[in-house]
């Protein structure tokens, strides 16, 4: 088994869709980036790279190749799985923490784990997603960021 950790963050923008685990969150900001800027999708994706000693999601889709401007982040997390499973893994269990002073994320979190499951084709049993805030520290509502950490099996 391989365990990897991801970390990712974005700062809001005007004129954004919010877009956290292929859900959009109706908010008046979006959070900035060169794809959909789905954080903790991004954060799920470097932490699968990272237990597949991989690198990062920058290497594989660099921000600099026009082809992934406003790329759905979901399409990207499963072109990853496609290589977990060619290096012979299957998912085990995932756990994402998304950091946000707002919106309140509590309405879609069972929603993003359906998705993030429906992409591994597991049970949604495997899939944790939770949200928390800094209490006013920290990212202080500038932005959202997201950890996401992963076991994964060989085959």
């Amino acid at each position: 088994m391989r365990i990897g950790f991801g970390y990712d963050v974005h700062r809001l923008a005007e004129g954004r869709r919010l877009v956290l685990c292929g859900v959009e969150v109706p908010y008046s900001l979006g959070l900035f980036g060169h794809s959909d800027a789905d954080v903790a999708v991004h954060a799920l994706m470097d932490a699968i790279l990272g237990a597949l000693a991989l690198g990062d999601i920058g290497r594989l889709f660099p921000d600099s190749d026009p082809k992934y401007l406003g790329a759905d982040s979901m399409e990207l997390l499963r072109s990853v799985i496609g290589k977990m499973r060619e290096r012979g893994f299957l998912l085990g269990n995932l756990d994402i923490t998304i950091i946000a002073e707002r919106p309140k994320l509590a309405p879609f979190i069972e929603k993003m784990r359906e998705n993030l499951a429906a992409a591994f084709g597991c049970d949604t049993d495997r899939v944790s997603v939770k949200a928390t805030t800094e209490e006013g520290l920290g990212l202080a509502g500038a932005g959202i960021g997201a950890h996401a950490v992963v076991l994964l099996e060989d085959v």
